[in-house]
């Protein structure tokens, strides 16, 4: 019996074509967490870039943070392996724009609908994916 309904978890689970991830950052901790090898390790160049562009970038460096959490969280419920934060990357048109998802070449299939928010000391992001 146990057998049984571990295969089928295991079947509902694969058949799954989309999935969301979510995260919450709160900014102050944030702030005590980054450093320049946090940064070195997780953002592109042209992440770096945007943030920097603003007077207050380390509340763009945090959403851009959470976006790629929710990515990451959502992607890893599809492959059920790990994507290197780094190979997420969070892009945007125009400044304050519609957030986007460039991922490496393996997962070019996949449909992603990325928003962010923030409200005082709080960002949220949540992303959904579909293969």
């Amino acid at each position: 019996m146990k057998h049984n309904l571990e295969e089928e978890l295991i079947q509902l689970i694969s058949d799954q074509d989309f999935a969301l991830g979510n995260d919450v950052v709160f900014l102050p901790d944030f702030k005590l967490s980054f450093n320049p090898l946090f940064k070195q390790k997780v953002y592109s160049e042209g992440e770096i870039a945007y943030c920097e562009l603003f007077k207050d970038s380390m509340l763009r460096y945090a959403s851009t943070w959470a976006a790629k959490e929710a990515v990451y969280k959502a992607v890893k419920q599809l492959y059920h392996q790990a994507l290197p934060f780094k190979k997420i990357e969070i892009v945007r048109e125009k400044i304050a724009g519609k957030p986007q998802v460039i991922l490496p070449h393996d997962y070019k299939n996949l449909i992603i609908s990325l928003t962010i928010s923030h409200d005082a000391d709080y960002i949220w992001a949540a992303a959904l994916v579909k293969k």
